[in-house]
């Protein structure tokens, strides 16, 4: 019984700290929104998204999962991390030369001088970007938390910073917004750094003169390359459709898109907190008798705070939307609600992978969302042909829950969760019906909606009151 709360504390120790990096970052970021809507084009917009979201593709395509490695080998070999720190950086810094080499090659190509300055600034934004990524994975698997959070924080201060600067003051448009993104990866960066070889020197002065593990590096480099298929996999689930919208519909349609994301992703923030903190836990709690028991009560708990989310968010969705788009961003609204949806699948797929990715099973986690991502594309391509915008995200929905529910089946093998599928099956259900009434506006859809979310409340009364409950109590210490 005291091992099982000693792991709970673990994890609602860590959520509670991993609260304070993602609502500060993620607030003032979404306060930020009505601004970027203001004074960026859709078509500026739409390319400011695709670079995004190509770098969540290729940092850990050719890094081969370097952060990754760090945060799982951080964790088990603490004696090691000074080796762990000089190997990753190794493979981010040759990642980069790869990208830096591509667009020094590509400026060569006959393309517009606008597209060549961004495919400039885009290796730029690559190899800061990078570093960035992988220095918040490896002080978290240092399982040094508070100097990722000051890493995050700090990151979100200057791009806010930076933003007001190049695009108020000197009204640099798509620039200032790509200038701002790589002030604020590197600063952030040299900050963790510098915090990280601090604490080395403080604590035990000669680590930081350690000699490289090339053992432990060739076994990080295999545990990245066995996680390629599910990475990628993972961003083509998350990104394909704005490339498809790119190139089917054009820039302008895009930015709408990228800008219906803006509201699931305060969902995702609640995502987010919980698969970070998690995700150390499973890798301490895997081999442990009870391990099942501990992963099924948090899977319960997981699933009813993001299903309970899903509903309050589009009951509200309405005057939210107005809050955060302009005018020429409004229409956005309507995609929203599959795209919701899919974040509740999306998560639960983070949270069977990190259950797999404990027992360094990266092969299972990388079928089931290589059978989602071939999905996904399929039905993009026909999805956007017969019904535009929304034909993708009634895409990216559908490969999410088939991604899920073949996850689901895989970590089977591990653990064996206990699930109330009918409950689960019936809460997706009202959800469905919920976002239906709130894409087509029928005559009293508020109140239709709120009984909605009052239902779904109340089914998942008891695993929301434990949540707030183990939470607040962490919070307050």
């Amino acid at each position: 019984m005291q091992k099982k709360e000693s792991k709970v504390h673990y994890l609602f120790s860590n959520m509670a700290l991993f609260t304070v990096s993602n609502f500060v970052s993620k607030l003032l970021v979404f306060l930020l929104v009505p601004f970027y809507t203001n004074v960026l084009t859709e078509a500026e917009y739409g390319v400011a998204d695709v670079m995004q979201v190509s770098l969540l593709l290729l940092v850990p395509l050719l890094s081969v999962n370097a952060g990754e490695a760090a945060l799982r080998y951080g964790i088990e070999n603490p004696d090691k991390r000074v080796s762990i720190l000089r190997s990753g950086l190794r493979r981010v810094f040759f990642s980069a030369g790869i990208v830096l080499v591509a667009c020094a090659a590509a400026l060569f190509l006959p393309l517009s001088q606008e597209l060549k300055i961004y495919i400039s600034l885009f290796a730029v934004l690559f190899a800061f970007n990078a570093i960035y990524e992988f220095m918040l994975l490896y002080t978290q698997g240092c399982e040094q938390v508070k100097i990722m959070i000051t890493g995050s924080v700090s990151c979100t201060a200057f791009i806010i910073g930076c933003n007001l600067f190049f695009l108020l003051v000197l009204r640099l448009g798509l620039y200032g917004y790509i200038y701002s993104q790589m002030a604020a990866y590197a600063l952030s960066s040299l900050i963790m750094f510098g915090l990280i070889v601090r604490q080395w020197r403080q604590k035990n002065p000669s680590s930081c003169h350690a000699e490289e593990d090339l053992a432990l590096r060739s076994e990080m480099l295999d545990y990245g390359k066995g996680m390629l298929l599910y990475s990628t996999s993972s961003w083509i689930n998350n990104a394909i459709d704005r490339y498809f919208i790119l190139f089917m519909m054009g820039a302008a349609s895009n930015g709408i898109y990228g800008v219906a994301y803006k509201i699931p992703a305060i969902l995702m923030v609640f995502q987010r907190i919980f698969a970070q903190s998690f995700q150390m836990s499973a890798t301490k709690s895997y081999r442990e008798y009870d391990a099942a028991r501990f992963f099924s009560r948090l899977y319960g708990l997981y699933n009813a705070v993001m299903v309970s989310g899903c509903s309050v968010i589009l009951l509200i969705l309405h005057p939210l939307a107005h809050f955060m788009f302009n005018k020429g961003f409004i229409a956005a609204r309507i995609y929203v609600p599959p795209l919701l949806i899919s974040i509740i699948f999306g998560a639960l797929n983070g949270f069977l992978g990190s259950i797999c990715l404990a027992y360094k099973d990266g092969k299972s986690m990388g079928q089931a969302t290589g059978i989602g991502a071939v999905l996904n594309i399929g039905l993009n391509f026909i999805g956007i042909k017969l019904f535009g915008i929304m034909g993708a995200a009634v895409a990216t929905m559908l490969s999410y829950f088939t991604m899920f529910a073949v996850a689901f089946f895989k970590t089977g093998k591990h653990v064996k969760l206990k699930v109330n599928f009918l409950k689960d099956l019936g809460a997706y259900l009202l959800l469905l019906a919920e976002a239906v009434i709130a894409i087509r506006e029928v005559p009293m859809y508020y109140l239709y909606n709120a009984a909605i979310t009052a239902l779904l409340l109340v089914t998942y009364g008891r695993e929301i009151m434990t949540v707030a409950k183990d939470y607040l109590k962490k919070i307050k210490k």
